[in-house]
Formats: C-alpha cells, sequence, structure tokens
C-alpha cells in the first residue's frame, strides 16, 4: 500500500475514475509531461522507416478516400484511425504522422498510478520514471509502429483489472474493457499478449497448487474470485458491450472505393458486425497464423539471441534489477507478492513468445519484454533509494555503503542516457543499436520538397517516374490498398512521401522500355532510378536533370533519383 499521508490526499477523477491527487500522483503526471518532451523534441527528423512509410501511405489513402478495411498484413486499425484524424486537423507530416503514438508513449507512466494499492510511493515513481525514459519506449515512441499503443493498453487493461479486482469497481472493469479492445487494435502482437496472459494465470494459479498443496490454494483463489463476480451480472455485461463497441469501432470497415459495407450505410450493418469481429479474426487467423508457414519460418535461436542483444544495450539495469527483486521475493522475503511473480511470468513468458511470433527480427521487440520488467526493476531501484537515504544519516561505517549505492544508481542513470543520446536522438545509421535494417539513413527533405514543387494535381501528367523491373507495377494506381505486389514494396519508404507531395507515379522496366516511352509522352521532372540503370538513365535524360543517391535502409538499398532543373 501507499506510504503517502492519507491527510494530504485529494480525490480527483478523470473520465470517471479516481485518483489520489497527492505529491506522488503530481510527480508522476510531471514525468508524464516530462515524456512527453522528450518525444516531441525533433519528432519529425528522423526519415520514416518502411513500416512508418506503409502505415502512413495508408493511412493517406484512408484520408482521401474515406474507405477503410482492416487487413492483418498492414497491422492494427487504430492508428489508420489516429492519424487520419490527426491528418485532418494538423495537416500531414512526419511529425504528425508519429504524434499518436509519442502521446500515447508518453502516458506509459501515467499507468503505475494504477497499481499503487499494491506498489508503496517510491515504488510508484521509479516504475513511473522507467515507463517514461527507457530509451527503448522514448525510441518507439517517436516511431509509427503499434507497439508503443499496445504496450500502453496493455499496460492499462492490466493496471484497471486488478483495481477492479482489488476494490470491487465498476469504472475500473468499464475501463480496463476499453483499455483491451484498443490493445487489440493496436498491433497483431496482441496475441503473443494473451499467450503470455495464460502463462502467468496458469503459473500463478496452478504451480503453487500442484508443487506445495495439492489444490488447496487454487481452490481458495477460485473461489474469492467467484465470490468478487457473484452478483455482477450486470455490470459484466456492460463491461462486455464496451468492449464489442470499441472493438467494431475499430475493426469495422468505412465504405468507400473497392469496399462496399462501412458504418455510414446502415442496411449493411450486419455485415459490419461480422467483419469487425468474426471476419476480422478469421483474417487475422489465415493472415498471422495458417498462411504463414513456411514462408515466415525462422531460426528460433539468432532472434532470441537479438532480442537478449538489445536488451543488453537499452536495458542491462532494467533485466539486472528486475531479476535480483524475482529472487529476492521468491526465495528471500517473509511476505510474498504475487503480482511481482505474475510480472515475472509475464516477462519470462514474453521472452520465449515474441521471438517466435515476430516475423523479422528487431529492436521494437525489446519493448514487450521490458513493459514487465520495469515494475520488478521498480521494486529494486525504490529499495535501493531507501538504502541510500536510510545510511546518508547513519555514522561513518556507511559511508562506503552509501558510496557504492549512489554509484549504482548513476551507472544506471548514465546508461540510460548514454544510449538515449546516441540512439535515441543520434544519426540512423549501422552504429544505431536501436535502428532495424529498414531505417533510411539519408534526410529525404530535399526530395519532398523537389516533389511538392511540382506536384500540379492532374492525375494525367505523372510527376515520378521509377526505372527498373525492381519498383515495377503493372498499374500504379491500381496500388490503393494492402496487400500490394513486391515491386511496391521495393519501393518504401518513397510511396509515403510521394503522396505526402501529392505526386502522381508510373513505372517503366527496364531502358528499352523507359525510351518506349519518352518516344511518346514526356519524361517526369523527377526519375528514380535501380542504381545498376542510373547510368543509361542520365545519358538520356542530360545535363537537364541532376542526380543525387539516397540510402532506403542501413546497408544494400540504394537509389538514384534524378530531378529536371528549373
Amino acid at each position: 500500500m501507499s506510504s503517502g499521508d492519507a491527510s494530504d490526499d485529494a480525490s480527483v477523477g478523470v473520465f470517471g475514475l479516481e485518483f489520489r491527487a497527492d505529491r506522488v500522483t503530481l510527480a508522476v503526471v510531471a514525468l508524464a509531461a516530462l515524456a512527453l518532451l522528450a518525444r516531441l523534441v525533433g519528432l519529425g527528423s528522423r526519415p520514416f522507416h518502411w513500416d512508418e512509410a506503409r502505415v502512413g501511405y495508408w493511412a493517406l489513402r484512408y484520408l482521401e478516400t474515406g474507405a477503410f478495411e482492416y487487413r492483418p498484413i498492414a497491422g492494427g486499425p487504430l492508428l489508420y484511425h489516429l492519424d487520419r484524424l490527426v491528418f485532418a486537423v494538423l495537416g500531414v507530416s512526419d511529425m504528425t504522422a508519429r504524434l499518436p503514438v509519442a502521446v500515447l508513449g508518453a502516458a506509459l507512466p501515467l499507468c503505475a498510478l494504477l497499481f499503487r494499492d499494491r506498489f508503496d510511493d517510491a515504488e510508484s515513481l521509479v516504475f513511473a520514471a522507467l515507463l517514461a525514459f527507457n530509451p527503448l519506449f522514448v525510441y518507439y515512441s517517436r516511431f509509427l509502429r503499434g507497439d508503443v499503443p499496445l504496450a500502453f493498453f496493455a499496460l492499462a487493461f492490466a493496471g484497471f483489472t486488478l483495481r477492479a479486482y482489488d476494490r470491487r469497481s465498476r469504472r475500473d472493469a468499464y475501463a480496463g474493457s476499453i483499455a483491451l479492445a484498443l490493445a487489440f487494435a493496436s498491433s497483431g502482437f496482441a496475441a503473443a499478449y494473451v499467450l503470455c496472459g495464460v502463462v502467468v494465470v496458469v503459473l500463478l494459479v496452478d504451480q503453487p497448487s500442484a508443487v506445495v498443496d495439492g489444490g488447496t490454494s487454487a481452490r481458495r483463489l477460485i473461489n474469492s474470485v467467484r465470490s468478487r463476480i457473484a452478483g455482477r451480472t450486470v455490470p459484466a455485461a456492460r463491461a462486455f458491450l464496451l468492449f464489442l463497441g470499441t472493438t467494431i469501432l475499430c475493426f469495422a470497415p468505412r465504405a468507400g472505393p473497392h469496399v462496399d459495407v462501412g458504418l455510414t450505410k446502415p442496411t449493411t450493418w450486419h455485415l459490419v458486425l461480422y467483419e469487425a469481429t468474426v471476419g476480422a479474426l478469421w483474417s487475422f487467423f489465415g493472415v498471422r497464423v495458417a498462411h504463414r508457414w513456411p514462408h515466415w519460418t525462422h531460426e528460433l535461436f539468432p532472434y532470441v539471441g537479438d532480442l537478449a542483444g538489445t536488451l543488453a544495450t537499452a536495458a542491462l539495469p532494467v533485466v539486472v534489477a528486475a531479476v535480483a527483486v524475482f529472487g529476492w521475493n521468491r526465495y528471500v522475503s517473509s511476505e510474498r507478492r504475487p503480482l511481482l511473480d505474475a510480472f515475472a511470468y509475464w516477462s519470462a513468458a514474453a521472452f520465449a513468445i515474441f521471438p517466435v511470433a515476430t516475423e523479422v527480427s528487431a529492436p521494437w521487440v525489446a519493448i514487450h519484454v521490458v513493459l514487465p520488467l520495469s515494475p520488478l526493476a521498480a521494486v529494486g531501484g525504490a529499495a535501493l533509494l531507501r538504502r541510500a537515504v536510510s545510511l546518508a544519516g547513519g555514522d561513518e561505517r556507511d559511508a562506503t555503503t552509501v558510496a557504492a549505492v549512489i554509484l549504482l544508481l548513476l551507472a544506471v542513470v548514465a546508461q540510460a542516457g548514454v544510449v538515449t543520446a546516441t540512439d535515441v536522438y543520434g544519426p540512423s545509421d549501422r552504429t544505431n543499436e536501436l535502428a532495424q535494417f529498414a531505417q533510411p539513413s539519408d534526410d529525404m527533405t530535399a526530395l519532398v520538397e523537389n516533389a511538392t514543387a511540382v506536384a500540379d494535381d492532374d492525375p494525367a501528367t505523372p510527376e515520378v517516374l521509377y526505372v527498373g523491373s525492381k519498383y515495377a507495377t503493372a498499374w500504379d494506381p491500381g496500388n490503393e490498398f494492402p496487400p500490394v505486389v513486391e515491386s511496391w514494396g521495393n519501393r518504401l519508404p518513397l510511396p509515403w512521401y510521394f503522396e505526402r507531395a501529392d505526386a502522381d507515379t508510373v513505372s517503366t522496366k527496364n531502358l528499352t522500355t523507359f525510351d518506349e516511352r519518352a518516344a511518346n509522352e514526356s519524361t517526369p521532372p523527377i526519375v528514380v532510378s535501380e542504381p545498376g540503370l542510373s547510368g543509361g538513365v542520365g545519358d538520356r535524360l542530360g545535363d537537364a536533370y541532376e542526380s543525387k543517391t539516397y540510402h532506403l535502409g542501413l546497408w544494400d538499398r540504394e537509389i538514384v533519383v534524378f530531378v529536371r532543373q528549373v
């Protein structure tokens, strides 16, 4: 329980949910504000990763056409809805596209307030600080993917559910049901969270019974849960309806070009209900499970090794502190805290499950392991702080211990600071430990400015020509909804930047087809070429065009762009 002075507490309501407005709450809110500032500084400075470009491009198409349909290959629907709203209000840019993720990432520290019935004040503050400033959370809160939103809503669901159980609170149950739906809408990785939850429940409930008391503790826990929910059919039904309504709102199709069913067409609402629930689940299963193998089969241990390496680089103090606290809670402490066991089991399950669930080995996978490690590390960090404060007033024999504790805390802060300075705000190159292969290392600002300057809002006169079989598609205007052909994906992140500039694109396979096209039509002012064809393209374009090489990945992804000089 919190150790704060009850006389200093004042209850405040947020969306109908009550929180104690004491100094700890104010401090956590201040941490969230600082976290937001850390995420907003230079938010648009890093060029878009391929995954970001996909989300941004389809969100722009959604804004332009009003048509939307959940497709698992393109990720969860939540970011598309949020970005469409932000684009309509604030305009289109790299910064505004990332803004929803930045805001949700900055809100992560507020989740620590949901666990204050089980954590004391110091633990709550350290927990909030870890969520606010861990380099992984900061970097990927500045990144248009669903991992941080999923982490936020999953942790909020856990916190609201725990409060609903402890306080028998209907409002917390309702908030938890909405958070759960939004977690599913954030990312397909939510399925891995479900598996982690199953592991946690089984270990918490069955392990003591199977090993120690022959089922007594399991029966006691089941009876306790049954007594808590007895006679609460109506609140449970309301919570389910809130979950269902939020799910439908997120996953329902929106009618438009190529989409005949939508929320705005009442005659199709029965189909909307199906597509937003059973249809979405079946589609996810088909794409991410049934038809994933063997195409996306990968070796397990390299992915586990990459995950371990990311944890060592960006969260080593958190991992060490969490392991120490788990050992202390399990083998030393006289007062066992089951919640700490739950987070430990969640962490272990995530470390085993996510390398299997992910289709590419990427640093963002570590977010889902660090999330449940953070409360464990917070307990250890708070214990160190209390030890330092208590020893500071002792005799000289404790001076060495005080110095050691302070040096340890400084080392933890310094490690996070170095990673943040070099990787979060550092250049996007091969030395960046948090950057994934598909992160461009060159600034795209000049290219966007050129494309914007020549865009004329006339699809009959394209502004961009792709040259090379690697980029050529059969019908460029047909690339309006996922999934698309591989050659379109090879262009990433350029489709986002050209769509943002409102520039129309066409493509041709090789120099022969380039010549045939040039004989019949004028060459667009921007030509994007494969490096192997750039010499021939440059000879044909002559001095009227100026060339520049861009790196669309950390290695082996060069393009040559020719821009007509005015």
